[in-house]
């Protein structure tokens, strides 16, 4: 009959040390399980140990250090253990199939982190320009990385996503909008890269639409400050009166209704001043289509008035060489408004908000002129701002471009802002010169 080991208490666990005689580790049978041992290094390590044999096989299982497994938690892993191996299963084999797997999984597992650094990698030269492509990286690593970045890509729920946009669905939410459809991309993504299966957490309908108020209910929408119609003709004067590229950028901006980065990153080449005609590529446009913008001649002599530059091929480069900051705009505009405060004047503030106008607030205000104060389509005028087709009958006049027909509408809205003689379809409205 086998020999019974004499079982040690956590006490006499405590004080087992390594005899000193030997550079090699010794091994003390504590009892309670058979083949359960403490193994002791030279310097007084403690590691448990359990000696079985598994089928033909003499195995030396590790079942962990001392004292972070105590001797009562080594004794239930050693039966453990050995219950298994009745039942036919190798311990090691286990062990090494599961690191096995973990290797796998770690190695087609992804952060989102990385998932984002990825696929903005491999996304960003499709974005239309370079303002919009840091947007993107700044929306995900503001809001969605610090609760995501080390998560695995293939472990993100609906609950993380949540995590993510329930602090700003309610106070910033079209940011949080604009975030929950870059996660939903990154994650679309990382499914066909391989990294996850199943559905997309971030997607809206049939998910999170279920679990978040639509953004229309509560999302208080504010459009950009507007310059009032009535004050177009006064501003445009001052902003004559103004040195420097910045006023002219600006200038320029309200004579085409264009958007101020298309105006930025306007080049000489896209630009006839002969036929009078502006050619946006469409990498530069944010419908991404090409737009043909009709020059009045007060825009023509505007550009025929600038220096250019034998290594610049911008129309309105900054100080330093390179593209014209937007803040150089909002700038200028901001200028204007405190310089007719001044001078006891009422400002340039949007009829409605009753906050400053901005840049962008002019294709506001050239649309009302359209739509206030003259007998031009409003069709048209959406073609002017390069709008995106809204319906069948925009859809015609987009088709056909109506370049011509728009020059003369551009040549008026000129007149205007300049009080010179009256275009063509302009109308009197009370209060409001149509000059």
């Amino acid at each position: 009959m086998p020999r019974v080991a004499k079982e040690l208490s956590a006490l006499d666990v405590k004080r087992l040390k390594h005899p000193g005689t030997t550079k090699f580790n010794a091994r003390h049978t504590v009892g309670g399980v058979g083949g359960l041992m403490m193994q002791v290094t030279p310097n007084n390590g403690k590691t448990w140990l359990l000696r079985v044999t598994v089928g033909s096989v003499r195995r030396e299982i590790g079942l962990g250090g001392y004292p972070d497994v105590t001797l009562a938690q080594a004794r239930e892993r050693a039966r453990e253990m050995k219950e298994s191996i009745k039942q036919g299963i190798d311990p090691v084999e286990e062990r090494k199939q599961h690191k096995a797997e973990l290797v796998a999984a770690q190695r087609r597992g992804l952060t989102f982190s990385e998932a984002v650094d990825r696929f903005l990698d491999s996304k960003l030269d499709e974005f239309s320009n370079a303002k919009h492509r840091q947007q993107w990286r700044s929306t995900l690593e503001t809001h969605a990385v610090p609760e995501l970045g080390k998560m695995l890509v293939g472990d993100i729920t609906v609950q993380d996503v949540l995590r993510v946009l329930e602090p700003i669905w309610r106070t910033k939410t079209e940011t949080a909008s604009r975030t929950r459809r870059r996660i939903e991309a990154v994650i679309s993504w990382a499914t066909v890269a391989g990294h996850r299966s199943g559905d997309n957490p971030a997607r809206w309908a049939n998910n999170l639409k279920e679990l978040l108020p639509a953004p229309s209910k509560v999302a208080k929408t504010s459009n950009q400050p507007a310059l009032k119609i009535e004050d177009a003709q006064r501003w445009f004067a001052a902003l004559r009166d103004r040195d420097g590229i910045g006023s002219r950028a600006l200038e320029f901006t309200a004579l085409t209704a264009a958007r101020s980065q298309e105006v930025r990153g306007a080049c000489w080449d896209e630009i006839d001043l002969d036929a009078g005609i502006w050619v946006i590529p469409a990498k530069r446009t944010k419908m991404n289509r090409e737009h043909r913008v009709p020059l009045s001649d007060v825009a023509v002599a505007l550009l025929r008035s600038l220096p250019r530059f034998e290594d610049n091929p911008l129309v309105f480069p900054a100080p330093r060489g390179g593209e014209m900051s937007d803040m150089t705009l909002s700038a200028t505009m901001k200028r204007l408004h405190k310089a007719d405060l001044a001078e006891d004047g009422h400002g340039y503030v949007d009829r409605v908000s009753g906050r400053p106008a901005v840049p962008h607030g002019l294709r506001s205000t050239f649309r009302d002129w359209v739509a206030e104060t003259t007998s031009f389509p409003g069709e048209m005028a959406e073609v002017a701002l390069a709008h995106k087709i809204s319906n069948a009958v925009e859809a015609a006049y987009r088709r056909g471009d109506m370049v011509e027909k728009r020059r003369t509408m551009m040549q008026a809205w000129a007149n205007f802002l300049t009080n010179s003689e009256p275009g063509c379809n302009v109308v009197s409205i009370t209060g409001i010169s149509a000059r």
